[in-house]
């Protein structure tokens, strides 16, 4: 899961899940809690089909932007 602070709250998404999930919320947790939410209906509406592979790979990168 990813959780990022923007200019105003929070969103969070699912890494590696078939489709679009994305919560949001003002504070880091109800941005999470938002998006557990939405993956519960999600894997509800589409099955559990939707779910990553547990081996999947993610990293996390910084890039500079001039």
């Amino acid at each position: 899961m990813v959780v990022e602070h923007v200019e105003d709250g929070y969103i969070a998404y699912p890494l590696g899940m078939k489709g679009v999930v994305v919560g949001q919320g003002d504070s880091y947790q109800e941005a999470l809690s938002d998006v557990t939410s939405a993956i519960h209906a999600h894997v509800k509406e589409f099955g559990a089909e939707c779910l990553c592979d547990a081996s999947s790979e993610a990293f996390i990168a910084e890039a500079e932007v001039f």
